[in-house]
């Protein structure tokens, strides 16, 4: 039998995280395969190409991309933020065409399962010994891939989570003409769809804030245009984030947008709605709360984030912290119920391992269904991982990143709103500065993306 480490590492998805994953396996001069579903690098960020990042170029590119790139790359401007679409073209797109990268990526690949050689998850004996295979569908059919490793970057982008606060999706036409996923882009090509229209938003993040944005800026054009928010907190508290107080002054800046616009009937905001229910009318969408309150609209864009959809390892041994689902180890350190404000500690192979000898899962998916996942994290991750895999221990427990201040409490109560230049962050951040100093070094600079 081929031992398994004369295989390749296969890393699942050519987004950001699995692309710098690559780029250190290229500078480790390991052997690799990427897996890609799309027809392109990059194809979830492309989804949401049409909007701006709230982090500029310097916290958007991996160190080991950028020097697999070199110096005849026509690197962005470090203060500048870009769009998705930019992030593709100027960085991905490059990346994913020099040599070391192309001759090892694979596009319209559907990874559908990773098991062990003949085993099952029930089998023991022998089982870090025995490669990986990585069951594939591409345009012309079935194929199998053995590995040595397998790095899940393949996000979680594509499994949104439903709009009923109960996460049954039941009856609901979640798919149906009316409904939008995430964030449409309603002022380039779904811009007459929605002009004029009454829109629902349905979610309280970021990506949901960026929809009430551009919806916004749609109605000062289209003063017919309506916009109804949907939000399960019974009070505003820190929906609109830390402001002035945020470390990354984009996405300080995107919460004080929307707030404003609530504040000046631009957007009508409807706390306290658990959705129960979504249906269709003849000529519009109604969302029922768990209260009876119905919200009828033309258009409903569901914007609630996402979560990890784990089914391609059902064979394989993973252990998920049950609040998160993240890697056990990892999801107590980024709960969003007590790390709102940027005091994740510094994590890398080690938190993100399974009881599966050499499986990591790697970027958005490694948070689960934790909302605070920045670019940076990823890439450190990435390189962790691989140095793990290369057997050099030493740079591989050497996790160095620092997350920006959010200006956002952890765990006080839900009435807080925070003042624009209010922050409560320093008692939690302490706390981590003081553990940092004890486990790792800390690179000042390294923070902050999406």
């Amino acid at each position: 039998m081929t031992t398994p480490t004369a295989l390749p590492v296969v890393v699942i998805g050519a987004g950001p995280v699995g692309l710098a994953a690559a780029a250190n396996l290229v500078e480790r001069e390991m052997d690799f395969l990427i897996l890609e579903v799309g027809d392109a690098v990059g194809a979830s960020v492309s989804q949401w190409g049409h909007i701006q990042m709230f982090s500029p170029w310097r916290y958007t590119i991996d160190d080991a991309s950028a020097r697999l790139l070199g110096a005849g790359w026509d690197r962005p401007e470090s203060d500048e933020y870009p769009f998705g679409a930019e992030m593709v073209e100027r960085y991905l797109a490059p990346l994913a065409a020099v040599p070391a990268i192309a001759s090892r990526l694979k596009l319209g690949v559907e990874v559908v399962s990773v098991a062990r050689k003949g085993m099952d998850r029930s089998q023991s004996r022998g089982r870090d010994s025995t490669p990986f295979v990585v069951a594939a569908v591409n345009s012309e059919g079935p194929i199998q891939i053995e590995a040595s490793a397998v790095i899940d970057a393949s996000g979680t982008w594509q499994n949104p989570n439903p709009a009923i606060s109960t996460g049954l999706i039941g009856d609901a036409p979640e798919t149906s003409s009316p409904i939008a996923f995430h964030a449409p882009d309603v002022m380039g090509v779904k811009r007459s769809t929605y002009a004029g229209s009454s829109v629902a938003v349905v979610g309280s993040g970021h990506t949901a804030q960026n929809v009430l944005r551009n919806l916004a800026s749609l109605q000062a054009t289209e003063p017919a245009t309506r916009i109804t928010w949907l939000v399960r907190r019974k009070t505003a508290g820190s929906l609109f984030g830390g402001g002035a107080a945020d470390e990354l002054p984009e996405r300080g800046a995107l919460g004080s947008w929307v707030r404003r616009a609530v504040s000046e009937g631009k957007i009508r905001l409807v706390t306290g709605f658990r959705t129960a229910s979504v249906s269709e009318s003849e000529d519009s969408v109604i969302v029922t709360s768990d209260t009876g309150e119905e919200i009828r609209a033309d258009r409903l864009v569901v914007s609630t984030g996402a979560r990890p959809d784990y089914s391609l390892a059902s064979e394989l041994r993973i252990d998920l912290d049950p609040v998160t689902e993240a890697t056990r180890a990892l999801g107590p350190l980024i709960d969003p119920n007590v790390h709102s404000c940027g005091s994740v500690e510094p994590h890398g192979h080690r938190e993100l391992a399974h009881p599966e000898p050499n499986f990591y899962t790697v970027g958005m998916k490694s948070y689960g269904r934790a909302p605070t996942f920045l670019l940076p994290t990823g890439y450190e991750q990435a390189r962790s991982v691989v140095a793990a895999l290369a057997g050099d221990m030493e740079a591989a427990d050497q996790v160095f990143f620092d997350l920006p201040e959010t200006g956002v409490c952890s765990g006080g109560p839900a009435s807080i709103d925070l003042g624009e230049t209010d922050s409560c962050c320093g008692p939690e951040r302490a706390a981590v500065e003081e553990s940092r100093r004890v486990k790792v070094p800390v690179a000042v600079g390294s923070s902050g993306c999406c």
